[in-house]
């Protein structure tokens, strides 16, 4: 029972959002996200219009996604629905490097590479130059809807939907012929899913980067929670240096406080680490669930310093180690490689070299056979037995011919049901380019070279050009005892 004299304290489950002023900042983690920005929406808004040579009747897009056809094309690569298992490898080693990134420095990805931070840096950016800085921006807010607020806000968003338009015109570009399909949607002959999806993620672009904002990091996103269990003391992060700032104070307090022989601290409480940070969080408080790190803290506080004539670095990448060894007095120590990383790296090179070398040696056909279970044979009126196959031919080139045989049951007669060909004896199947076809082939043994018992047999398709077999496994039933 709950002693008399407790105190229960009940705040609010929710918290309505303080909306975020982010400053611009100048530096060098800076223009490292802008080059990453540059980089990332070239490669993703123009790559549909790269082009790339396969040959005749083969689509001439570098990286498309062809559901017609069912094929995925990336560059020299070509992917069938059946080797679907390779992008399970890339899904694991995207897993995989995520961990590595977070081992090296925690939140790398959050604050330079995820499409929420650079979409969101670009709207901060379309944002600023519309209604200035975060000075002019707060105070048009107070100011309320003016007639140059109203232009600002309206110029503001109609470019935030014409980037979100164009994101999700580029997202559709990867599944059809890029020129030809901005033509059809240039004149409405696109079809309509095209049209569907740039809705779609127009709507999801404007909302997430120009209204949802770091709501998407702190609220919806998981990640933030799965990389704090999976950090080390030894992981760096961006790190307001305690023991070197602390005592806060300003400038002409901290001259005072040293020639007295008080302590003080190198940070003056300007507060520009929070005015620039996307997700408004103190870094000065350690290291929070909002805090992305992008770094743009460490830009503005050695900003500051060097304005002061203090040394720069009170805000930087640290680990938890070094943070407790200058506690102690020890000197700082770095450990990028330890047994974590290696894991890390080492499963990633193994997955991708499996990749790699299971797509150098692939081949470019392939069969598949399914004995007919009803009936399981045929007993003939001259005495033999007949079993039925369904064979499935698969030929990723051009188009070829095949040469069909049955190892394994000697004299056996093989037939084929539908357009089939004889050549030197020897069963011949066109298929098409880039198919597959199915045939319905019947093995026929009798007299003395029928078996006794089930025998293994392999039925192999051969390209007479290059001399290429493959082959499956099946068995040929002479009796049902």
């Amino acid at each position: 029972m709950a002693d008399q004299d407790e105190t229960y304290i009940v705040g609010p489950l929710y918290k309505a959002r303080d909306k975020v002023y982010p400053a611009a900042v100048h530096g060098r983690f800076r223009r490292i996200k802008w080059t990453i920005l540059c980089i990332t929406l070239g490669i993703y808004y123009l790559l549909p219009f790269v082009r790339w040579d396969r040959g005749p009747g083969m689509p001439n897009q570098a990286v498309l996604v062809d559901f017609p056809h069912r094929r995925f094309y990336f560059f020299f690569i070509e992917l069938w629905p059946q080797e679907v298992y390779y992008f399970t490898g890339l899904l694991i080693l995207a897993a995989v490097t995520l961990f590595l990134m977070n081992a090296v420095a925690g939140r790398l990805w959050c604050g330079y590479l995820c499409p929420q931070t650079v979409w969101t840096d670009l709207f901060y950016a379309v944002e600023r130059w519309v209604e200035g800085d975060r000075r002019e921006r707060m105070l048009s807010d107070k100011r309320g809807w003016t007639f140059t607020h109203i232009r600002q806000v309206a110029l503001k968003h109609f470019l935030w939907i014409m980037i979100g338009w164009w994101t999700g015109g580029a997202w559709v570009l990867y599944f059809d012929d890029a020129p030809t399909l901005v033509k059809e949607l240039a004149t409405f002959q696109a079809p309509f899913a095209a049209y569907l999806w740039i809705g779609i993620l127009t709507a999801t672009t404007y909302v997430f980067a120009g209204h949802a904002r770091e709501q998407v990091c702190i609220y919806m996103c998981p990640w933030p929670r799965i990389q704090a269990a999976l950090t080390d003391e030894w992981a760096l992060n961006v790190t307001y240096k305690g023991d070197r700032g602390e005592p806060r104070m300003s400038v002409k307090k901290a001259e005072a406080a040293r020639l007295q022989g008080a302590p003080a601290g190198d940070c003056v409480d300007c507060h520009q680490c929070v005015n620039v940070c996307p997700t408004g969080v103190d870094i000065r408080h350690g290291i929070q669930l909002g805090c992305i790190q992008c770094s743009l803290c460490i830009d503005a506080c050695d900003s500051v310093m060097t304005q002061i004539g203090r040394p720069t670095g009170l805000i930087g990448y640290d680990t938890d180690i070094n943070v407790q060894r200058r506690k102690e007095g020890k000197p700082e120590i770095y450990r990028i490689v330890r047994p974590r990383t290696v894991i890390y790296a080492s499963f990633i090179a193994i997955v991708g070299g499996v990749m790699l070398y299971t797509l150098a040696t692939r081949g470019t056909m392939g069969i598949n056979v399914l004995h007919e279970r009803n009936p399981l044979l045929v007993q003939l009126s001259d005495g033999g037995v007949r079993n039925d196959y369904t064979v499935r031919l698969l030929n990723k080139r051009g188009a070829r011919d095949f040469v069909l045989d049955v190892v394994g049951l000697p004299n056996a007669k093989l037939t084929v049901a539908g357009e089939t060909r004889e050549a030197d004896g020897r069963m011949v199947i066109d298929v098409g380019q880039d198919q597959t076809r199915e045939i319905r082939m019947s093995i026929e043994a009798k007299g003395a070279d029928l078996p006794s018992a089930p025998v293994d047999i392999e039925i192999r398709i051969t390209d007479p050009a290059t001399g290429t077999s493959v082959s499956k496994h099946d068995h040929f039933v002479p009796s049902t005892r």
